[in-house]
This record gives structure tokens, sequence and C-alpha cells, in this order.
């Protein structure tokens, strides 16, 4: 694996409010430890390999609430800081929540955009520069084969021409095949998984699932680590 990031657990406990820009802890506290982990991630992510570089970019988790969702928020967040033209689609078509987390409306988004292919991506601006928002749309009875279509395909690639890195937000990765059948289309996945929930099994299977489709891991991202004190204590007075 190219990139292994650990995000604090004061920033984990962001993932489960409910509120506009809830989790967005690169805003809210920019010098923070867990805003310099998801800088560096950005970062590493950018420079995983420069002969195939990454702008399509699927973030999963290998269980249920592990914080996949904030981390995305974050990561898109610190992409546009950059200057870059990023956009963030909610794939989890079972429980999204981007829109929440951006202070967005739900629809019309991504499922309205697939079933009226005469649509135009339907972006909304979101409250952080450089940063758009296709939501989630009317929740589909088969997630799985809509995400695995070839109009899903075809969805993308129009998404793609108009950003420099699009993010896609999936459901977990062992829990249902929404996520398998999308990272295959994608330059990248990242996994999410809880430092302290998530079993070794379960991330084993999530990997062994990426696998088989022919995504391109690369690598995890640790969440709810507690953040280390060495770490936190450098400084001017503290190196």
């Amino acid at each position: 694996m190219i990139l292994e990031r650990r995000v604090t657990s004061s920033d984990r406990g962001l993932a489960d409010h409910r509120s506009a820009d809830d989790g967005l802890v690169v805003r809210s506290s920019p010098r923070s430890d867990a805003a310099e982990a998801y800088r560096t991630l950005a970062t590493n992510i950018q420079f995983s390999s420069l002969d195939r570089p990454v702008r399509t970019l699927l973030v999963t988790s290998a269980s249920s609430d592990e914080g996949k969702t904030t981390v995305l928020a974050n990561l898109a967040v610190t992409l546009a800081s950059t200057g870059r033209r990023v956009v963030v689609v909610d794939c989890d078509l079972r429980r999204p929540r981007l829109h929440t987390v951006f202070g967005v409306q739900d629809g019309p988004g991504l499922t309205s955009m697939i079933l009226d292919e005469s649509l135009a991506p339907p972006y909304q601006e979101s409250t952080s520069p450089n940063v758009r928002v296709v939501s989630s749309g009317p929740l589909p009875p088969n997630p799985a084969e809509l995400l695995g279509s070839e109009r899903m395909a075809r969805a993308v690639a129009q998404i793609a021409a108009d950003a420099d890195f699009v993010l896609f937000d999936a459901p977990p990765v062992t829990v249902v095949s929404d996520a398998a059948m999308l990272a295959a289309r994608l330059d990248g996945v990242v996994l999410v998984v809880d430092s302290g929930r998530t079993r070794r099994e379960a991330g084993r299977r999530a990997k062994e699932q990426l696998d088989r489709v022919g995504a391109r891991l690369l690598g995890v991202v640790l969440s709810n680590v507690k953040p280390e004190k060495s770490k936190s204590e450098y400084g001017p007075s503290g190196r």
C-alpha cells in the first residue's frame, strides 16, 4: 500500500454529527494534528504515482460507521485549498450524507443524472471554495446495478471532465457490493478503517474484494487514532 494516514480520535468523533459543515476539521481547526494529517494524505495521493495520476478517487470503508464520509469531505476541502477544482459525489445510495456535511440540497443528484442522460451534472456550490457537490438524488431500489452500469461510467467521465479531482463516497465494501462495482472504474481507492473497532478479518476481506475487481488500492486511512504526544508537543518550545 502506498499511503497510510492516521486521523485522530477528535476528528473521528465529528463523523456522527448531522448539521451543515459538521466534520470539516480542516476548516474549523486548520492548525490541528487532524488537519495536518489530511494535508499529508492529500500530498501522498497526488504523488502516489506520477505515471498514473489520480483524478477520480473512491473513498470507502471496511465496515459501517468508520468515518469514511468525514475523511472524504476533509480531503476534498484540503485539495481545493490548493486551487484545484474538486467535485464530491455521493454514491452511497443507501445512507447518503454528503449533502448534510456540505449543507446543500439532497437532490436532484447523481441518480437523476443517470436516469435522464440529457441532464447536465447537477452541481451544487458548497460553502468551501472550489468544492462542488453532486448529491445522491432519489435512492434507487438497485444501487449496485446502477453504479455498475454503462450510464454510470458515462456520468463519471462527464463529471471528471469538469474537475481536477472527483471524490466518490461509497458504502462499506464488505457490507454491500456497491463500492466494488464502482471501484474498478476509478483511478484509485482509499480504504478507511477504525483503529479501535475494525477487526483484522474485515480489513482483509475488504482488500480481497477490491483486489478481485481489479481496483487500485492506494492505501488505508486509520480513523479514531489517539494523537501522538510527541507530535502534538512539537513546536517552538518542544523540538
